[in-house]
């Protein structure tokens, strides 16, 4: 499909030892791809734009979960560790999950790369916090 980017998107978590495992370094728990995809970034603004609702410069439009075609390409824990029935290994750190924890980061990073040119989306990364008590 030559309407699709190829856009690498890499997932990572690390520990940082609520129970007193720390890990290391960020384990990589899905790495996929934009191309992917089943809508086209264009098939996606003509779906936004046809039932009305007007594009303008500067309008963000959002693509979703983006999952590949293998089982480590999957682009949510909810669907890694299929809706909680199969535990996802943490690299080589022998943790394993099937939902976040207390105290996890999750580290997002991603990339468009052609012939003799990579360019990087730098990095988003965030910490599961505990509930606040009510």
């Amino acid at each position: 499909r030559n309407d699709h980017f190829s856009l690498e998107a890499v997932v990572s978590t690390q520990s940082t030892g609520i129970q007193g495992q720390e890990m290391n370094k960020p384990e990589i728990v899905s790495r996929s791809n934009f191309k992917h995809m089943y809508w086209s970034p264009r098939q996606q603004l003509v779906h936004h734009s046809v039932t009305g609702c007007n594009m303008r410069p500067g309008d963000l439009l959002g693509s979703g979960t983006i999952s590949g075609t293998e089982d480590d390409q999957l682009g949510c824990m909810l669907e890694l560790c299929w809706k909680g029935t199969r535990e996802v290994k943490l690299g080589e750190s022998g943790e394993v999950r099937k939902f976040l924890k207390d105290g996890d980061d999750v580290i997002m990073t991603g990339y468009a790369q052609g012939m003799g040119y990579r360019v990087g989306f730098g990095e988003c990364s965030g910490k599961v916090l505990p509930a606040n008590k009510v």
